[in-house]
């Protein structure tokens, strides 16, 4: 493990700030890979189950005689064969939790976030001017960042605290999401192609990953 000092540009200001993580030199993606797995199999809710014929309620009488009526053999109306039957091989109830060690997990992040320093942008507010809940105002902001928001390019907002109009006029964005430092997942940072983060939002990330 080694500490890393990463400098981030203020847009559009010629101040910096600085931003100090211990990242992993050589298991680095193997971490990221793991905290990855644990987030996504952590989110499975599992309760899928269906029943198999012992299970199903009823059918414990032989529907008719073996012999003489004509018809196939049966031994239970709740036979998979039958409408109204088990399930052969359905889904079952099961727990997807996957335990990481929290350290595991913070080192993760951090070397995301430093493999993240050429795709990020460091601003001092985002909506704050937004008076009311409006995508279009906010598309606007975006575009004055200099940023692509098509579709394919997928942009991640990442401010200290979120504020009611900001997170009206983005929540129907399918490729922007916004988050809180709080929130800060190795999904979420992964599969964004663009970070916008605060400055509140990096102070308050220096002082919790800077230990």
């Amino acid at each position: 493990m080694i500490q890393r000092e990463i400098k981030y540009d203020l847009y559009k200001t010629n101040q910096n700030q600085s931003l100090k993580l211990k990242v992993s030199e050589y298991t680095g993606m193997y971490l990221i890979h793991r905290a990855l797995i644990q987030q996504l199999n952590n989110k499975r809710q599992g309760t899928a189950h269906t029943k198999t014929r012992s299970e199903v309620r009823g059918g414990g009488r032989k529907p008719w005689k073996q012999k003489g009526t004509g018809k196939a053999r049966a031994g239970s109306i709740r036979s998979p064969l039958w409408k109204g039957g088990g399930t052969i091989f359905g889904p079952k109830y099961k727990k997807c939790n996957i335990k990481i060690n929290k350290k595991e997990k913070n080192l993760a992040l951090n070397n995301i976030i430093h493999n993240k320093i050429q795709d990020t942008l460091l601003i001092t507010n985002f909506g704050h001017n937004l008076n009311y809940p409006s995508t279009k105002l906010l598309l606007k902001e975006i575009n004055q960042l200099g940023l692509n928001h098509n579709k394919k390019n997928k942009i991640l907002i990442i401010v200290n605290k979120k504020e009611k109009n900001l997170y009206l006029s983005i929540r129907n964005l399918q490729n922007i999401e916004l988050i809180s430092i709080h929130q800060l997942n190795i999904f979420a940072i992964l599969k964004a192609q663009q970070v916008i983060i605060t400055s509140s939002a990096l102070h308050h990330l220096n002082k919790t990953y800077n230990d």
